[in-house]
């Protein structure tokens, strides 16, 4: 390959320079802030990073507080240490949530110490001492000083338990856009993700790993790999001891594998090949979970599942009562007395999470203790299942976080790490463990195949009189108790929600928005459906019962708020101009839903060319609070509109025999540059609450937007996913 640049040559100007000279000395404030001697500030970012951003806008939120010119900040990534930074866990979108109080305080606190500080020194009460972007001052004597000369002795006072903290309305930093810190080191490619690791002595590992779920390892013959150039040794590894009680996040398909070690990858992918493994069918098993405050038996079946057979279990378990988790009024009756029902089923398969960069760790274990990098979102919980499996104590086992290059829930499994620290264990040796795209695509931790029938109960004068879900999944339901509360309950007087579920040996795990990725798209769909068949415009309708559901609402356990779930849908209202403007040719699909503490509204447009389906433009109103970094926060719901399009039109892992039927991209089909929105425009609601989620809640509702902005294009209704196949063939039917 022969690459250029024609941007090579340029010699960067003195203001695209670093600007930063480094202190010849640092001072520890807090466990967030040091502080060097020439003014430099040093901002840890506590949680682990993969694309979300946080490593900006957290430091963005002690940097606030501590009113520091944010020119001087530079940010670095925290250790592992829950002992300093508590939550050091990315997923839910807790992670501004959780962490804005504890990162404000941390601000706060340091500016407080260097305000004692220069007080001290010039011999004034500490109340008289104001700061200004780094700067100290006492405006009645005219002394001043830049944070940096006050730092050694603020380390010395003592850290405040508590401290005030700024109104909103004097953010100077909080609510402007600040471009990511990593972006120089992200685009001229320097290390940050653990495949970037080099050590000497190191060597590589990969694992081999039954081909089929229901199967596990029988025997293996070895001799050919260990004859192979560069390979070290083959053995099998265990992840798990017999009768150990895994942790929610020791997710693990295949506990049992064969190792490959060798001195580099190309080396051991090719004695991975010479293996000559057997496999068994496995019996059914249980295993014991335990994790935040309960423990729960897993069943494990035995047998190699098929997709078919999978949607046909799934039917026939939904035409039997499920487990009711919510019920209003007499639904029975409602339904009866109706004069019109509407019934709809939705499907959805299992997904692969396809993180751009598979699954890999390094590691390096002693009898002396256990240093291990890598891409992982639960390091807390991981931890402590290295402590198990390793018989080391916690504080010999030193997990660095690395950047990662994608998650969405699959790196808080962290079943590789083990792996990793098994084979350096075994070899005595720093090795890093590469997983193959294949090895990932087809090792479990899937997003759950998902089933749901919603019935819709409206009277003669096209009142919605009763509303009933029952969905459930394999090997989970996607409702829960929470999704049974959430709108349109207290919103219906008549209202039954029910679920069930069908075990597997397939495993499965968080994947971006859990449950509602699936609940959140079918709900909105069918809501389009019951707005038409009631003669109303979707968003009229919507709005119709949230204002139902904050001026008398049914039940006491609704888990949203009205007026917050009608403001994102009339600010996408507003900015589409929905209902306003003819567009000939635009065909517009909306949906709106609340999940993770947050608020989100898309407006789809979709257009036909060539007899293709063309998507134009998005319009999202997201309400999360206070938005930290706007920029950030465009770049977070821009993704997971163009996440939740390619999942809902391609998105799909399929079994045949246990087999997963797809290994790579070549198989397993993902969204295209060119199938991409054309534009996206992201608007947020402007209010003084206290940040909630956003990684999350734009995703569940873009599948409803999509579902009905197609049906507006084509005059179909498509109720299984993937909506490819069916897209393409109902438009070439539309435009034949």
């Amino acid at each position: 390959m022969l690459g250029f640049n024609w941007l090579a040559g340029c010699k960067p100007t003195p203001a695209a320079a670093p600007a930063l000279q480094m202190p010849e000395a640092w001072f520890e404030i807090n466990g967030f802030v040091k502080i060097g001697n020439n003014g430099v500030v040093t901002i840890m970012s506590p949680n682990p990073e993969f694309g979300q951003n946080v490593k900006t806008s957290m430091p963005m939120i002690v940097a606030e507080e501590l009113d520091v010119d944010w020119k001087e900040v530079i940010v670095e990534q925290a250790p592992f240490n829950t002992a300093i930074y508590t939550r050091q866990f990315t997923g839910g979108s807790q992670g501004i949530r959780q962490g804005w109080p504890g990162l404000r305080m941390a601000g706060a606190a340091a500016r407080h110490m260097l305000r004692g500080a220069a007080a001290q020194a010039w011999q004034v009460p500490v109340e008289e001492i104001t700061t200004e972007t780094g700067m100290l001052h006492h405006k009645a004597s005219g002394q001043s000083a830049g944070y940096g000369e006050m730092a050694s002795a603020a380390a010395t006072i003592s850290v405040p338990e508590e401290v005030q903290l700024k109104d909103v309305e004097d953010f100077k930093i909080i609510g402007t856009s600040r471009k990511n810190v990593e972006a120089r080191k992200i685009v001229t490619g320097q290390p940050l993700f653990a495949m970037d690791q080099q050590r000497d002595g190191m060597l590589i590992a990969m694992i081999a790993h039954p081909p089929a779920f229901g199967m596990k390892l029988k025997s293996v013959d070895d001799t050919a790999a260990r004859a192979m150039p560069g390979i070290k040794d083959v053995f099998t590894i265990k992840t798990f001891e017999d009768g150990y009680e895994r942790n929610y996040f020791d997710t693990n398909t295949f506990p049992e594998m064969v190792a490959i070690v060798g001195n580099t990858t190309w080396e051991v992918m090719n004695a991975k090949k010479a293996l000559q493994a057997e496999w068994e069918p496995i019996s059914a098993i249980s295993h014991t979970v335990g994790g935040f405050g309960r423990s729960q038996t897993v069943e494990v079946p035995s047998g190699l599942e098929n997709t078919t057979d999978h949607l046909a279990r799934m039917d026939e378990s939904a035409g039997r009562p499920g487990t009711v988790l919510r019920q209003d009024g007499d639904p029975e009756a409602a339904f009866r007395d109706a004069a019109q029902v509407i019934e709809r089923t939705y499907t959805a398969p299992f997904l692969a999470h396809n993180c751009m960069e598979p699954m890999n760790c390094f590691a390096h274990v002693t009898a002396d203790g256990a240093e291990i990098a890598g891409p992982i979102q639960a390091p807390e919980f991981i931890e402590q299942t290295l402590s198990a499996r390793l018989g080391l104590p916690l504080e010999q086992i030193d997990i660095q976080m690395t950047r990662m290059g994608g998650g969405f829930g699959r790196r808080a499994y962290g079943h590789y790490m083990v792996e990793a620290a098994l084979i350096s264990q075994k070899m005595q040796a720093p090795i890093k463990l590469m997983y193959s795209r294949e090895d990932d695509m087809t090792f479990g931790v899937y997003r759950p195949a998902y089933h749901a029938t919603y019935r819709a109960a409206l009277d003669s004068d096209n009142n919605l009189t009763a509303f009933h879900v029952k969905a459930g999944g394999i090997p989970e339901s996607p409702l829960g108790r929470g999704a049974a509360n959430r709108f349109p309950a207290g919103a219906v007087d008549n209202f039954l929600a029910e679920e069930w579920s069908i075990n597997s040996n397939i495993t499965i795990g968080a994947f971006r928005a859990p449950r509602s990725n699936f609940l959140g798209g079918v709900e909105q769909a069918f809501l389009d459906e019951v707005a038409e068949a009631a003669g109303k415009d979707p968003i009229a309708f919507r709005l119709d019962l949230l204002k139902r559901a904050g001026s008398n609402p049914v039940g006491e356990e609704n888990d949203y708020d009205a007026a917050r779930y009608a403001g994102v849908l009339e600010l996408v209202r507003e900015k589409s101009g929905w209902g306003t403007e003819d567009q000939p040719g635009v065909h517009r699909g909306v949906a709106a839903y609340f999940c993770h503490n947050s608020y989100a509204a898309h407006v789809v447009d979709m257009t036909v060319e060539d007899g293709k389906p063309v998507i134009p433009r998005v319009f999202s109103a997201i309400d999360c609070g206070i938005v930290v970094n706007p920029d950030a926060a465009t770049n977070m719901v821009e993704g997971a509109v163009v996440d939740g399009i390619g999942n809902a039109l391609f998105g799909a892992m399929t079994f045949k025999d246990g087999v997963p039927e797809k290994n790579n991209f070549n198989t397993y089909r993902m969204i295209r540059h060119s199938e991409a929105p054309k534009a996206i425009e992201v608007h947020f609601v402007e209010n003084d609450i206290d940040p909630t989620g956003l990684g999350e809640p734009p995703f569940p509702p873009i599948f409803g937007a999509l579902a009905n902005a197609m049906y507006k294009a084509t005059g179909k209704r498509v109720y299984e996913q993937p909506f490819a196949p069916h897209l393409e063939a109902s438009v070439q039917e539309a435009v034949g």
